[in-house]
């Protein structure tokens, strides 16, 4: 229920068309949305998690309003997708151009010039000598499931090296990667075969656990790491990681593939995560901040290993005109300003991070590049606490803020790339308030 307290953060006014924000009128949830939760219970699947009663309405920049006329600051943007924040006016308008001219007609079948000039522009991207080819699927699952397709045929090999703590999506192959919680795989079996997961951000894991117990490198297809791990509570890896990787998998003719899918479109500050190490991935996986919402995902990978026959990979709504043209004036935009909105911005969220950190004792391990950001909930002994963890995240949504979860006891921060500095104050004002009611 709300208190007084949840009056004493001030609204900012900010990018959004809707007004100031976080501004409570009816407790959440309120009466409309009470009543579509209980509509949604007996409908959909109960493999959906919900974290608490959001019922959006709709969202303007880093703003959102559910159907009781309550206005929320947003710092998890559709778990990273809406880069540059809802309904972003260029990006609504070039929606709606396409869908005045062409909807759909399948890109593996036809040709059609947003999905040319979207291709175009991913390939562009990626850096290194060699030129890239691109495959668009519709989701960060679809493009790990083609990466591990596309790795397979590339390099004759069938073996797979992932990590401890990954996750790469749900479906079948992609699940056989993943790796950050027991109960995502339960009743699933059997997965894949051949794929082994090593300790991340350890390359001794890899040769002296899997090249020695489990498949020589000689039989290894891929290494496939997020250079940030997301879902597994946004876990940074050694500085020398990533490029020990890169040198590991050279040495070795093992591709090395990036999921970019939560890191890439300049979450962290630049366009990859992997160019903060310096190094060039074999093959990149995208989706979720390409297109601010579309469903899109992209494999991009190397011409002279992206060059299976017709028919190996398809999709029939992957690319659509639509989706492409989002992704076209989404990536315009991180670009030309909101990439660097977020490597200016980060430092500030970050020290908001470290300072409630130090004035909650139930707060520890701040961290974050650029707008990728986390914290872990702990008890009175540094043990992590996921129920207190639950509570704060509710208590914050009551008070007009939301935001995810990430692992066992994380509380991720990433807001749009557009997000203001004055919002990021409101946003900590409000997580300050509703973690001194957790813990009073």
């Amino acid at each position: 229920m709300l208190t007084m307290e949840h009056a004493t953060t001030t609204p900012v006014r900010s990018d959004s068309s809707l007004g100031p924000a976080p501004n409570i009128v009816v407790p959440p949830p309120g009466p409309r949305a009470r009543a579509a939760v209980e509509r949604d219970r007996k409908v959909t699947s109960t493999s959906y998690t919900r974290d608490y009663p959001l019922v959006a309405r709709r969202g303007s920049g880093s703003v959102v309003e559910d159907v009781d006329g309550n206005r929320y600051l947003d710092l998890a943007a559709g778990i990273a997708v809406c880069a540059t924040g809802h309904c972003h006016p260029r990006v609504v308008a070039a929606i709606q151009d396409q869908a005045a001219g062409l909807i759909h007609i399948c890109g593996s079948d036809f040709y059609y010039e947003p999905m040319i000039a979207l291709c175009e522009k991913l390939a562009g991207l990626v850096p290194g000598s060699e030129r890239q080819r691109v495959f668009l699927c519709n989701s960060g699952t679809e493009a790990v499931e083609a990466a591990i397709k596309l790795a397979r045929y590339a390099s004759h090999r069938k073996g797979i090296v992932a990590f401890h703590g990954a996750f790469h999506g749900r479906t079948m192959g992609a699940l056989s990667l993943t790796s950050s919680k027991a109960r995502q795989k339960l009743s699933f079996a059997p997965l894949i075969p051949m794929v082994a997961h090593a300790p991340f951000g350890s390359i001794d894991g890899i040769v002296n656990q899997i090249f020695r117990q489990q498949m020589v490198p000689e039989e290894v297809a891929c290494i496939i790491v997020e250079p940030i791990q997301g879902e597994g509570g946004y876990v940074f890896p050694p500085g020398e990681f990533l490029p020990a990787l890169r040198e590991l998998c050279d040495r070795h003719g093992i591709l090395l593939i990036l999921d970019e899918i939560q890191t890439g479109m300049g979450r962290t500050g630049k366009m990859f995560a992997f160019e903060h190490a310096g190094i060039v991935p074999d093959i990149v996986c995208l989706a979720k901040g390409i297109a601010s919402g579309m469903p899109i995902g992209a494999l991009i990978a190397r011409e002279s290993l992206m060059n299976w026959p017709p028919g190996a990979q398809g999709s029939t709504f992957g690319g659509n005109p639509i989706a492409c043209a989002a992704a076209l004036a989404t990536i315009e935009l991180i670009e030309s300003q909101y990439m660097q909105n977020a490597a200016r911005v980060g430092p500030h969220l970050r020290q908001h991070l470290q300072r409630l950190s130090d004035r909650h004792a139930c707060l520890a391990r701040p961290r974050g590049l650029g707008l990728m950001c986390a914290v872990d909930v702990v008890d009175a002994n540094g043990k992590g606490d996921p129920a207190q963890r639950s509570r704060i995240i509710t208590a914050a949504f009551e008070r007009g803020l939301i935001l995810l979860p990430c692992g066992e006891i994380g509380i991720r921060f990433v807001p749009a790339l557009s997000i203001e500095p004055s919002q990021i104050d409101a946003a900590m004002d409000v997580l300050d308030n509703a973690i001194a009611a957790c813990t009073a």
